[in-house]
C-alpha cells in the first residue's frame, strides 16, 4: 500500500461512517468505584440476599459467607487487574477473553456477558418498581401500578445516560451515599448499643460456621455461598469505564480493588450487625417470615428509630434505580465495543459528538429493558418474584461462567506475554481466582431451583442453560464465518483498545507477532476498499507506514 493509499484509506475514512470514540478523560478514581459499586446496590443485596442466606442458607454463621467471598474475589480481582494494566478496552471481558484464549471464545463469551448486562437493567428495575410500589403506597397512600413505575424509571434512565459519563457518575455517587449511609446507621447504631438479645455474636465471623446450620435444622452451604458471590455481581464493570478514565492503567485496578475489598468489609459488617441487631431467634424467625425485609426494618426501628425506617423504604427504591442505571450503562458500551467492531451493527459503535456517549446503543438497551418488563408485565408477573428473581439468575448464569473463563484466559495471556510481570499475579492468582470461580459454578448450578423460589417452575427459567449455550454457539459460529469470509473483521474481535496517547480506538495485535496499534477508521476504510485481497500485506504495510511517521515526527 503505498502513502497515497493510505491518504485514500484515510480519506474515505472521514467520508464514511466512522466509528465513534467514548469521552477520554472524564472519570476519576472515584467516580469508578462508585459506578461499579452501584452496580452491586448494596441496600438490594443486603435487604434481599441476606434474609435467603440467613433463613435457609447457614442461619446466624452467614457474615462469615462473606468472609469467604471477599477472600476469593480479592484474588479474582488481583489476576483481573493485572491484564487490566496492559489492555484498556470498554470490552472488559470479551476483549480479555479474546485475547488470552483466542477470538472463537472470546466472540461466545462476548455474546453471553453482553446478554447478561442487558437484562441485568431489567431485572433490577423489577424490584426499583416492587420498592416504589411499597413506599408510595404505605407511606402516601398512593396505589400506583409497577409497570408504571418500571417503565418511567427506564424512560429516565434512558434520558440521563444520554449525556457524557460524568453526569450518570455524578447521579450514582449521591444515591450510592445515601444507601450506604443508612445501612451504616443501622449497623453502627446495633453496634455502639451492645447488639440484641445475644449481644454482638462474634462468633459470626468465624469462617469455619460457615458450613453449618448455626440455628436451622439443616445446612445449604451451597445455597448461602452463591448467595454471597451473587451479591458483588457488577464489581468487574471498572475495566469497561477504561477508555473514559484519567490515567486508566493505574486507577482502574485502584477503583477494582476498592470495590471488591471494601463493599466485602461492608458487607460483612452489615450482615453480622443485622443478624446481631435481631438476635439469633429473631435473626432466623424475621428471615423466613412473610416480610423478610423486617430483618433490617426491626433493628433500624429498635436501635435507631421509626424514622429511619421510613427513610430506608425511600432508599431501598433510589439505590435500586442507581444499580438499573449502572448495568444500564455496562449494557450499552457492551454493545458499542461489538458495534464499533463491526459484529453488531457499526450503527452501534457511534457516539455523541459533544456527549461521547454510547447514544445510540443506550437507546436500543432502554428499547429491550422496556419490552422485557412489558412482556411479563402482559403475562401477570410479579416484579419481584418473578422479573427480578428471574432475570438476576439469568444475568448471573452468564455473568459467572464467563468470570470464570476470564482466569483461565489471564492465565494463558501473561503465560505468552509480559514474562516480567509478577509469579503471584499471573499464576497463582488466576488459577486461585479460577478455582474459586469455578465452585461458583457449581454450587450455582447445584443452587438454581432454590434461588429462584416460586419462579422456579416457569418456562423461562428451564430455557436458561439453553439460552447460554444458543448465545456462545451464535458468537463462537459467527467468529469462524468471519475468520473464512472477512479476516479483517476476525482481527479486530476482542481485539481493539484505547490507543495509548488517548486519541481513540485502535487495532492492537499481539499474536502470532506485535502489531503497531492501527486506528480503528484505517481499518474500517481498509475493509471498505480491500474487500478481497492479502489481509497480511495491508497490515503490514500500514504499520511500516506509521513507523515511519512517528519517526519523522
Amino acid at each position: 500500500m503505498s502513502r497515497q493509499q493510505a491518504a485514500a484509506s484515510s480519506s474515505t475514512a472521514k467520508a464514511g461512517p466512522t466509528s465513534g470514540k467514548l469521552k477520554a478523560n472524564t472519570l476519576g478514581l472515584w467516580d469508578v468505584v462508585f459506578m461499579a459499586v452501584a452496580t452491586s446496590a448494596p441496600i438490594t443485596v443486603m435487604s434481599g440476599n441476606v434474609p435467603i442466606s440467613v433463613g435457609f442458607g447457614v442461619g446466624t454463621g452467614t457474615p462469615a459467607t462473606y468472609i469467604w467471598a471477599t477472600v476469593i474475589l480479592s484474588i479474582f480481582a488481583i489476576a483481573y487487574v493485572t491484564m487490566a494494566r496492559y489492555v484498556t478496552s470498554t470490552a472488559a471481558f470479551y476483549g480479555f477473553i479474546s485475547r488470552g484464549l483466542g477470538r472463537v471464545l472470546g466472540l461466545g463469551t462476548g455474546f453471553m456477558v453482553t446478554f447478561g448486562y442487558i437484562v441485568f437493567e431489567a431485572s433490577i428495575i423489577g424490584i426499583f418498581s416492587y420498592f416504589g410500589h411499597l413506599a408510595f403506597k404505605d407511606q402516601l397512600g398512593m396505589d400506583i401500578h409497577w409497570v408504571v413505575f418500571a417503565v418511567g424509571g427506564l424512560l429516565i434512565i434512558g434520558f440521563l445516560t444520554f449525556f457524557e459519563i460524568s453526569m450518570a457518575a455524578k447521579i450514582l455517587t449521591l444515591l450510592l451515599f445515601t444507601e450506604i449511609a443508612i445501612l451504616a446507621i443501622m449497623a453502627f447504631g446495633v453496634l455502639f448499643q451492645g447488639g440484641g438479645p445475644d449481644g454482638l455474636m462474634p462468633e459470626t465471623l468465624n469462617p469455619a460456621i460457615a458450613f453449618s446450620p448455626n440455628g436451622l435444622q439443616s445446612a445449604a452451604p451451597g445455597l448461602a455461598m452463591f448467595i454471597a458471590f451473587w451479591s458483588w455481581t457488577g464489581f468487574e464493570s471498572t475495566v469497561m469505564y477504561g477508555e473514559e478514565s484519567k490515567n486508566p492503567k493505574k486507577i482502574i485496578p485502584i477503583a477494582t480493588m476498592i470495590a471488591v475489598t471494601g463493599v466485602g468489609v461492608f458487607y460483612t459488617f452489615v450482615s453480622w450487625m443485622s443478624v446481631a441487631g435481631n438476635g439469633a431467634q429473631g435473626a432466623i424467625a424475621l428471615a423466613q417470615s412473610a416480610n423478610p425485609l423486617d430483618m433490617f426494618f426491626h433493628p433500624t426501628d429498635v436501635f435507631v428509630g421509626h424514622g429511619w425506617v421510613l427513610v430506608m423504604e425511600w432508599l431501598m427504591m433510589t439505590g435500586s434505580f442507581a444499580c438499573a442505571m449502572a448495568f444500564h450503562n455496562a449494557a450499552s458500551r457492551y454493545m458499542y465495543s461489538l458495534g464499533r467492531e463491526g459484529i453488531l451493527p457499526g450503527v452501534l459503535g457511534r457516539t455523541h459528538k459533544k456527549h461521547g456517549s454510547p447514544h445510540i446503543a443506550s437507546f436500543l438497551q432502554t428499547g429491550i429493558a422496556i419490552l422485557w418488563i412489558l412482556g411479563f408485565w402482559f403475562f401477570n408477573k410479579d416484579p419481584y418474584l418473578d422479573v427480578f428473581a428471574l432475570l438476576a439468575i439469568l444475568g448471573t448464569f452468564m455473568l459467572v461462567i464467563v468470570q470464570t473463563v476470564t482466569m483461565a484466559a489471564v492465565f494463558n495471556y501473561f503465560r505468552k506475554h509480559h514474562p516480567e510481570e509478577n509469579f503471584w499475579r499471573t499464576k497463582v492468582a488466576p488459577i486461585v481466582g479460577g478455582a474459586g470461580m469455578l465452585a461458583v459454578v457449581i454450587l450455582m448450578f447445584l443452587n438454581l431451583d432454590t434461588a429462584a423460589g416460586p419462579a422456579s417452575s416457569s418456562l423461562l427459567f428451564k430455557l436458561i442453560p439453553y439460552i447460554a449455550a444458543a448465545l456462545f454457539i451464535t458468537g463462537a459460529g459467527l467468529a469462524l464465518y468471519f475468520r473464512k469470509t472477512d479476516p479483517l473483521k476476525y482481527e479486530t474481535i476482542g481485539h481493539v483498545v484505547l490507543a495509548d496517547d488517548g486519541h481513540g480506538p485502535v487495532l492492537d495485535e499481539e499474536d502470532p507477532e506485535p502489531l503497531h496499534p492501527i486506528d480503528l477508521d484505517d481499518v474500517r476504510a481498509m475493509e471498505r476498499q480491500h474487500a478481497t485481497g492479502d489481509l497480511d500485506l495491508e497490515l503490514d504495510e500500514l504499520e511500516r507506514e506509521k513507523k515511519l511517521e512517528l519517526e519523522k515526527d
